[in-house]
This record gives structure tokens, C-alpha cells and sequence, in this order.
């Protein structure tokens, strides 16, 4: 048996390595990248961003609103000067009895409750008249001159009584000489007796021009 010296022995390669893979398995493959909606995000922020600014710029604007308001001095109206004005704007109904009386009406008492804290409008005439005796506050002859005007309005509004003009211009006129008595620069002003005598006279006169 002839041998070969010069023959260089290779040792055989090792088995392969077994792994713990169970039999049939594949290894999987990586996943891909995961897109993150960075769009989404700051569609959140910029909405959120005009929502805050909206409600300051609101807030701001309403503060600057009411600082304007303060700065701006009111101009307060006194009672007779605005009962005046109501009564001659009633003559434009005095064709129309009564509405023109419900106006003339309602002006006295509204105006009686602001010039001196009467509760005039939410009452009946009687209940009104009843508080009015009294007070100190008007004259008897005011009383008697007011208490006639207000039950001769109460005919027409609900009685259906129709009087003249003359009738209604008399109610007018009794209406403005209460209001111009009654104003804080006539009651403050000293009254001689000459002037008195003049101020019943012309209160007299108010229930007699309205009969």
C-alpha cells in the first residue's frame, strides 16, 4: 500500500452551531421606520395658540371698553327736566284721549317717585292717595290739585269718559304746573307771602280750570 508523504492533511470543518430555533421557523425581518404625525402636532399647538390669543385680545378689548366708559362723565338728567320734556311730547296724542291720558298720567307718577321717592307707579290712585296725605312733602293744596287730576285721568282710561280738549289741555296744564312747582329750584327758593298767595291761587286754579 503505497501512501502519498507529500500529502497535507485539511481537517474537516466543524458541524454547524445549532441555534434554539424550533424547527420551521424563519427568522423575521426588521420593521421599518414608524412615521410620527409631527404635522398633526402643531396643527394642536396653533389652534390652542388662537384660541389663547382670541380670548385675550376679547378680554383686552373689553377692559379698554369699560375703562372709556369710566373716563367718560354721565350726564344725569334731573327728574322734572325729563318730565317736562315727556309732557310736552304727550300733546302730539291729544287728539287721542286715552293714550294722552295714560302718557300725562304715568309721567306725574314716575316723576313723583324719582323727585321724592313716592311709589307711585305700581299702585292704585287710592292706594297713592292714601300714602300722599301723609307726607310733608307736598302742599295740601298740591294734594288736592294732584289727587283731582289723577282721578279725572282714571275717568277716561277707565271709565271711557271723552272729554273736550279743552278738558285734556286743562290735565296738560295742571300736569306741568306740578312738575314746575314741585322742581328743586322753585321749592328751594324763598317764597315772600305775596308769592305764596300766588302759589294757591295758581293750585286753586289748577282744580278749577280742570273741572
Amino acid at each position: 500500500m503505497k501512501t502519498n508523504a507529500g500529502a497535507i492533511l485539511v481537517p474537516s470543518p466543524p458541524p454547524p452551531a445549532t441555534t434554539n430555533l424550533a424547527v420551521g421557523e424563519d427568522i423575521r425581518d426588521i420593521k421599518g421606520p414608524v412615521d410620527i404625525p409631527v404635522g398633526w402636532v402643531w396643527l394642536a399647538w396653533t389652534l390652542g395658540a388662537l384660541v389663547v390669543a382670541t380670548a385675550v385680545f376679547f378680554l383686552v378689548r373689553q377692559w379698554l371698553q369699560r375703562r372709556r366708559a369710566a373716563a367718560v362723565p354721565q350726564v344725569i338728567i334731573p327728574p322734572h327736566v325729563r318730565a317736562r320734556a315727556r309732557l310736552n311730547a304727550a300733546l302730539r296724542l291729544l287728539y287721542d284721549p286715552k293714550p294722552f291720558c295714560i302718557e300725562v298720567s304715568d309721567t306725574v307718577r314716575w316723576y313723583l317717585e324719582e323727585r321724592f321717592q313716592y311709589r307711585a307707579p305700581e299702585r292704585t290712585t287710592d292706594e297713592f292717595l292714601d300714602e300722599l296725605q301723609g307726607s310733608p312733602l307736598l302742599s295740601l293744596t298740591q294734594k288736592q290739585s294732584l289727587a283731582d287730576f289723577l282721578c279725572r285721568c282714571d275717568l277716561v282710561k277707565f271709565a271711557r269718559y271723552e272729554p273736550t280738549e279743552m278738558e285734556l289741555r286743562s290735565l296738560h296744564d295742571g300736569a306741568l304746573r306740578l312738575v314746575e312747582e314741585t322742581a328743586p329750584s322753585a321749592m328751594a327758593a324763598p317764597t315772600s307771602p305775596s308769592g305764596a298767595e300766588a302759589d294757591a291761587g295758581k293750585g286753586g286754579s289748577m282744580i278749577a280750570n280742570s273741572r
